[in-house]
């Protein structure tokens, strides 16, 4: 019995195992690899769960700019937020998805001027 204890295996936490998404400007990252950065209790997880385009175009934490409106931002503000956008979440994370903002019209239907930010590994099919 004392060397099965040794061996016995105890998973992680749930919540260690589920990967971390946020969004920004409609498209949606998993930055599970930045858990330092965007898990439970690091300094950015209020980002996470949401597309944040405002707090991060303001580089705020404030819950009121954790929003995809980006309504009122400086051109200061979009200069930064396109920056990181590419720099920082483009080039570092991968792109899992878009939010319904990015691919449709507010009455529902699609949004025919949509383009994904990684074209080369996203297949459009009309029907499934």
């Amino acid at each position: 019995m004392h060397l099965l204890n040794i061996f016995k295996c105890t998973p992680p936490p749930l919540q260690d195992r589920q990967p971390i998404y946020m969004a920004i400007k409609g498209v949606v990252f998993d930055v599970t690899t930045g858990k330092e950065f965007y898990g439970k209790g690091a300094p950015y997880n209020a980002l996470v769960g949401k597309d944040s385009t405002r707090a991060v175009a303001k580089m705020s934490l404030d819950p009121a700019d954790l929003t995809y409106d980006t309504t009122g931002l400086t051109e200061s503000q979009l200069e930064s937020l396109e920056q990181i956008f590419k720099g920082t979440y483009k080039a570092k994370y991968p792109i899992v998805g878009y939010t319904s903002r990015r691919v449709l019209n507010e009455d529902g239907s699609p949004n025919v001027d949509f383009k994904p930010e990684d074209q080369p590994n996203f297949t459009v099919k009309d029907e499934f």
